[in-house]
């Protein structure tokens, strides 16, 4: 991931003075789709493998990719690709493929403990250098995976979904950490990923809520420290429901 050095001038209750600071650069990457033209990214050019292996799993195009190869700032994958694809403008500004997403089945359970560790290892030296990027990290059979970092919360995901797709991991025993918040078209991409937990430092919206309650996904928002909060699928989190029981009584 590339960083540069910027000058500026800082302004503090104690006056002024001349600062340099570390800036993330920000890149455009075209992907191709079996020789035809998919989309533009605005991302991070870093691990361009996994990120357009990623974007077409996550944004449900292909249950798997035969292939990737990066020319330059052009990803190029081959896939046994749905021919109904029609990509949408996120909120983010990025491009989503439109529909419904999948349905995800898994019978993974996680404790509290588990969930602190995916909360923890979520930061990284380059958010703390910068402050200008988001990061997700995948923990399969409650092992940590790997961790991306990118200029768009939505590319961290397809990273981390893309190295889990081209290292053949079984991706409904693994969980997703993101720092960004987690609408309808967050949750869909672990969805179509069939990944059943998610965990997000950040705030999701009600139609993230209602998507992945939909999918079959657990969704933890809010997850900094000791706290967490659960807004679907708790079963996947027995010992948690247990003692909110006890506190019923």
């Amino acid at each position: 991931m590339e960083i540069v050095c910027r000058a500026g001038i800082q302004a503090t209750e104690e006056g002024v003075r001349d600062v340099h600071d570390d800036i993330i650069v920000e890149d455009r990457v075209r992907l191709f789709l079996n020789g035809e033209p998919l989309t533009t990214l605005v991302a991070s050019a870093d691990r361009l493998e996994d990120l357009g292996a990623g974007f077409v799993i996550s944004e449900g195009l292909a249950d798997r990719v035969d292939s990737v190869e990066v020319r330059g700032k052009e990803i190029h994958i081959t896939a046994p690709s749905r021919k109904d694809v029609e990509l949408v403008t996120e909120s983010s500004g990025g491009s989503s493929a439109a529909g419904e997403p999948k349905s995800v089945t898994s019978l993974l359970t996680v404790t509290a403990e588990t969930i602190r560790a995916v909360t923890a290892s979520i930061e990284s030296d380059t958010w703390r250098r910068t402050g200008a990027v988001h990061c997700s990290v995948l923990f399969c059979n409650g092992e940590f995976v790997t961790r991306a970092c990118d200029v768009g919360r939505h590319n961290t995901v397809d990273k981390v979904v893309g190295y889990a797709a081209l290292k053949g991991l079984d991706r409904s025993r693994c969980i997703l950490g993101c720092t960004g918040r987690q609408p309808s078209g967050m949750v869909a991409k672990a969805a179509n990923a069939g990944i059943p937990i998610v965990v997000s430092r950040a705030a999701s919206t009600d139609r993230g809520i209602l998507t992945a309650e939909e999918a079959g996904i657990t969704l933890i928002c809010f997850s900094r420290g000791e706290r967490f909060t659960i807004y679907t699928h708790p079963e996947r989190m027995p010992e948690v429901v247990l003692e909110l029981e006890k506190t019923r009584v």
